[in-house]
């Protein structure tokens, strides 16, 4: 009988265990750095459009989590080998991202634009005034991809990390222009006092979705919530806080 205890016991324990590493929470990463999405508030605790809607998602859907901030360029791989149960990061749903993860529904619809000095504004108009020219993007984006594929007449593509870094550029007049998606540059314009100004036509409009690995169950789940928080209008008033416009009339 003793003996049985034990084992009872051990199963007992065995099980507890097991129990615990399946409700872990879940990790979902964010970029460290992509106001208004996610970025660090003077308290030094991330917030943004991305966090806010994240967190009434996950409140929706029974979901306990912890965020991971890192790297926008280390968010896919981080999903594809499954350190990452998600990832919330103004992430364009493209064909090439869906061949290795799975994405949620649209939540975000944007494009590409140009931010330069605000000197330069009547001079760069559009992508094809920079041919010859130096442009700085952000590593590991859609960004970066059309530069490299749509547009090969820059005498330079600089790639940064993070948004500060090609935004100093241009204002140091280490390149001509930036070339980002339209909600960040327009921020960024907005913050500058003056110096920089967005300029030119929408290129490549685009939809941003949140990542999961391949086969994830979170999807429809993810998606139900987000359907809820449009058709209760909690969407329409988080995106108004963050854009200061109307999503319906965008």
């Amino acid at each position: 009988m003793k003996r049985i205890s034990v084992l009872l016991s051990a199963l007992c324990l065995s099980l507890g265990i097991s129990g615990m590493a399946a409700a872990a929470p879940l990790v979902v990463a964010h970029d460290t750095n992509f106001k208004p999405f996610e970025f660090k508030d003077e308290t030094g605790t991330y917030t943004g459009f991305d966090i806010e809607l994240w967190d009434n998602i996950a409140k929706r859907a029974g979901l306990d989590y912890s965020f991971q901030p890192m790297d926008f360029n280390g968010i896919i791989p981080g999903l594809q080998t499954g350190n990452l149960d998600a990832a919330i990061a103004a992430m364009t749903i493209s064909p090439q991202r869906l061949e290795v993860v799975d994405m949620s529904d649209p939540y975000y619809d944007t494009g590409i634009m140009l931010i330069v000095r605000s000197e330069d504004a009547g001079t760069y108009t559009k992508l094809e005034d920079l041919e010859g020219k130096v442009i700085a993007t952000k590593t590991g984006t859609s960004s970066a991809d059309y530069l490299r594929t749509q547009f090969t007449k820059a005498k330079e593509v600089k790639l940064f990390p993070n948004n500060d870094g090609m935004y100093l550029e241009v204002l140091g007049k280490g390149a001509d222009a930036a070339f980002f998606d339209e909600s960040v540059v327009r921020d960024f314009a907005k913050a500058s006092d003056g110096a920089l100004t967005v300029v030119g036509p929408l290129y490549e409009g685009q939809s941003y979705g949140i990542g999961f690995p391949k086969g994830s169950d979170l999807v429809q789940k993810v998606n139900d919530a987000l359907k809820a928080m449009k058709d209760d209008g909690t969407y329409k008033a988080l995106y108004i806080k963050w854009f200061d416009v109307d999503p319906d009339t965008k």
